[in-house]
């Protein structure tokens, strides 16, 4: 992939769509989250006319806090996995991320929980709280299991849209490289209320 990967979606907008383009602004990748799910089922398509099924992202389980996310190709076949760490989320937002065999690969975490509670309190003020979407823009790190980054995806400053950019800090590649973009995806659209 020819990276930075920017993930960019309308805030506004009553069901999320997110654009994927590689480092040269070109479209890999688009996905439209269907309104009213209670499980979420999510397609990732080559193209906006949605002709040409790339992966899905599947919930194992209706609304749930620490539900897992099940990534699959095409073609039905399991790439991995990613799931939420219960109660170590909600002072920053920490991920687990699997390979097929269901073996932890990669963890996902936020780089300061600061920005997520000035994020939560001056999001509180009246019109002021318009703007945090500016001003407060977490950054997440995914590191394999031995701590070694491997990428950092960053929110960048927007008002009404949401734009992420996803960087390489190491070389990775193959199903690991699709594995760090879906679950790069999948927190993105768990965290989209969110800076």
């Amino acid at each position: 992939m020819n990276y930075p990967i920017e993930l960019s979606f309308k805030l506004l907008a009553l069901a999320s769509q997110i654009y994927i383009r590689d480092g040269s602004g070109n479209l890999i990748g688009y996905c439209k989250q269907k309104m009213f799910k209670l499980k979420e089922d999510i397609n990732i398509f080559a193209d906006e006319g949605q002709t040409h099924l790339l992966y899905n992202i599947k919930a194992d389980r209706v609304i749930d806090f620490s539900a897992k996310y099940n990534f699959k190709d095409a073609q039905g076949n399991s790439i991995g996995s990613i799931k939420r760490r219960g109660m170590r989320s909600i002072w920053k937002a920490n991920y687990e991320v699997y390979d097929a065999n269901d073996v932890q690969v990669f963890k996902i975490s936020e780089e300061s929980g600061w920005v997520k509670v000035m994020d939560a309190l001056v999001g509180e003020l009246p019109i002021v709280g318009m703007f945090t979407g500016y001003f407060f823009n977490p950054s997440y790190i995914i590191a394999r299991m031995d701590d070694s980054p491997v990428a950092r995806l960053k929110k960048q400053p927007a008002m009404f849209q949401g734009q992420f950019q996803l960087e390489p800090l190491a070389q990775f590649g193959g199903e690991d490289e699709v594995r760090v973009l879906l679950g790069a995806l999948t927190m993105t659209l768990l965290e989209r209320m969110r800076g």
